[in-house]
């Protein structure tokens, strides 16, 4: 079940609590002043036996004796519905509570689940291509080389040989045809110190990598983790700053 529906049922649930506190709570208030006035009475009946007794007739003092001994009986009786009243309340809160907490555990557990299936299906589909990927970085790395060092020579068929090489990685990307590669199978291959980074990340090339589809862009390749891709996007694409030096014009 989705979060959505998780919390649309809870908040269902819970529609009619607000009213029934409520309701609950005015009728503890009014228990209150109901006993308040109870002994207010009993103060006054007490007042009244204890200035009178020596007057008063044997009838006259039991009879008084028994409205103050039924007004006790009253106030206990609605001490009791207080105290129901608010065990009632108690129990409708701790219900959803106890709801919510179910509902907590059964979404995490769906999570979990989720969770273990998408591990299991990348696992699967990544042990087929790494080894091929760690054979064609180590290619691409010996490549990288040679364009450096022959820019170093500074010849012009050299420099010739580096714009060229360049530009057909204009429309091939770095390692576009890597497969998913972690940063740390890229810790186990040898690397030039030479070598150029790319991304944002500042990395060398690894894994899947996509390209900026402005010309002017200043780092022209990215991974697709670093850009939150996990497909190549149909159309043209557009790096986080290009886009955004996009929407400024």
């Amino acid at each position: 079940m989705a979060a959505g529906m998780y919390l649309e049922h809870y908040l269902d649930s819970i529609e009619n609590l607000p009213f029934e506190l409520q309701r609950n709570f005015n009728l503890m208030r009014d228990l209150d002043q109901r006993t308040e006035d109870l002994k207010g009475q009993i103060d006054s009946l007490a007042k009244e036996y204890t200035s009178n007794a020596r007057t008063l007739s044997s009838d006259q003092k039991l009879s008084l004796l028994r409205q103050i001994q039924q007004s006790y009986s009253k106030c206990k009786e609605f001490g009791d519905d207080k105290v129901q009243l608010a065990m009632q309340t108690y129990e409708m809160v701790d219900k959803h509570i106890r709801r919510l907490d179910t509902d907590l555990a059964r979404f995490e557990a769906d999570l979990k689940e989720k969770q273990i299936e998408s591990t299991d299906y990348d696992s699967t589909s990544s042990k087929g291509k790494k080894v091929d990927t760690r054979q064609k970085e180590k290619k691409t790395a010996k490549t990288r080389s040679k364009v450096k060092s022959s820019d170093e020579d500074g010849s012009p068929k050299s420099a010739q040989k580096k714009v060229k090489l360049f530009q057909q990685g204009e429309f091939n990307a770095p390692a576009s045809n890597f497969g998913n590669v972690h940063p740390s199978d890229v810790l186990d291959m040898p690397v030039d110190p030479n070598e150029p980074t790319y991304c944002l990340c500042h990395q060398v090339s690894y894994g899947e990598m996509i390209g900026c589809d402005n010309t002017d862009c200043s780092i022209e390749w990215f991974h697709f983790a670093c850009v939150g891709l996990t497909t190549k996007p149909r159309g043209k694409w557009y790096c986080p700053r290009c886009s955004q030096d996009r929407k400024r014009k």
